[in-house]
């Protein structure tokens, strides 16, 4: 159903335009020759000649060069036969319009140029000139304002499908944008949560034979931590199915949240002290999932791979710029670190919102994270 309706319409309006300029060309001649009576009289050979002029607009889409040759020709013989003047010329003024208008402007230009100099030249060497300077002159001109208003026209069309190309390819950019943003949420929120699940497991099977008493707060943890890990994948799932859910009764992912990552955190046997400096205040909706995702990915990161027992999260709200540094006292390592996904997408993040991130390694050999987030 889709794709037959517009190709029939399609079909009409093809065949509506080649029509209706047949029947106008011919009655138009006819009539045009019983007003005409200097001209030669009108013939089948006149019909034929319009008939192929007008009926050639079928192939105007698709072929336009053609087309505007074609009724070059017709017309130019038309011309030279002494037909009567008149509505010969419209099938040949919209294809040469036509044609310039989608871009093929040597063919319009040039076939504009080839009649009007057929015609004066054709009736010079048939010696049937009756016409004076002033009317030569006249179609000239008439031939030159046609060729302009399809300029006119190709350079609206170039520039509506020039700024239609260029809101495509910014749609397409945020798309990808959303994309990544979205992938980097996904990406922090598994790798975190997994993370604390994976500790907490690995605590609660050691513990269930020897102390099984003490195996059920890392029980308890798992399932919060599972929990939480749902409600915000559906949350995120819910912005890629663009539907019309009830928001998911957790706040959206800032630094409020601080605490409870920490609490999280620390259940999973890594202790987290906080150091804020200057005076904390509300942040850009961006700025502060950014600097959540940050810290949040930071701890993750050390949970998973640092071996340490604690971890420091330094905040510094600054005048120009929010500051986080993320220090652990994990095992003493040389050289650079190793950067993975997780620290890709925070410097992504970063970037993002036109600030730094760099992990380096402290004097103790243990890992650092320092964004700074510009205000």
């Amino acid at each position: 159903m889709s794709t037959t309706a517009p190709t029939g319409q399609s079909q009409v309006k093809r065949i509506a335009l080649p029509a209706i300029i047949s029947v106008l060309a011919v009655f138009g001649s006819f009539a045009a020759s019983r007003g005409q009576e200097d001209r030669r009289a009108a013939d089948w050979f006149m019909v034929t000649l319009v008939l192929i002029g007008s009926v050639s607009l079928y192939w105007l889409r698709t072929k336009p060069v053609v087309v505007v040759w074609t009724t070059a020709l017709s017309t130019l013989v038309y011309m030279l036969r002494e037909y009567a003047y008149g509505a010969v010329i419209f099938s040949f003024a919209i294809a040469v319009f036509v044609a310039i208008r989608m871009g093929h402007r040597v063919a319009g230009w040039s076939a504009l140029v080839a009649l009007y100099c057929g015609h004066v030249l054709g009736r010079l060497v048939l010696g049937t000139n009756d016409q004076s300077v002033y009317q030569v002159l006249l179609v000239g001109t008439l031939f030159c304002v046609l060729g302009f208003l399809a300029e006119l026209f190709r350079s609206h069309r170039e520039r509506v499908l020039a700024a239609q190309r260029t809101r495509e390819e910014e749609e397409l950019r945020r798309a990808g944008e959303e994309r990544l943003r979205i992938a980097q949420e996904l990406h922090d929120v598994v790798a975190h949560h997994i993370s604390l699940i994976n500790v907490q497991a690995s605590s609660a099977l050691h513990l269930v034979d020897r102390q099984p008493e003490q195996a059920a707060p890392a029980l308890a943890a798992i399932k919060d931590a599972s929990k939480e890990a749902l409600v915000e994948l559906r949350s995120i799932v819910g912005i890629l199915r663009q539907t019309d859910e009830s928001a998911p009764r957790q706040p959206v992912a800032g630094l409020e949240r601080l605490e409870h990552l920490i609490t999280g955190t620390s259940r999973a046997g890594l202790e987290v002290h906080t150091i804020v400096h200057g005076d904390p205040r509300p942040l850009p909706t961006g700025l502060d999932r950014a600097a959540f995702r940050i810290i949040q990915e930071s701890l993750t990161n050390i949970v998973r791979h640092a071996k340490a027992s604690a971890a420091t999260v330094r905040i510094q709200y600054g005048e120009e710029a929010l500051v986080l540094q993320v220090d652990d006292d994990g095992e003493s390592l040389t050289g650079p670190p190793q950067e993975g996904n997780g620290i890709i997408g925070m410097r992504e993040r970063a970037t993002a919102l036109g600030g730094t991130l760099t992990a380096s390694r402290t004097p103790t050999g243990s890992l650092r994270i320092v964004a700074q987030l510009p205000l």
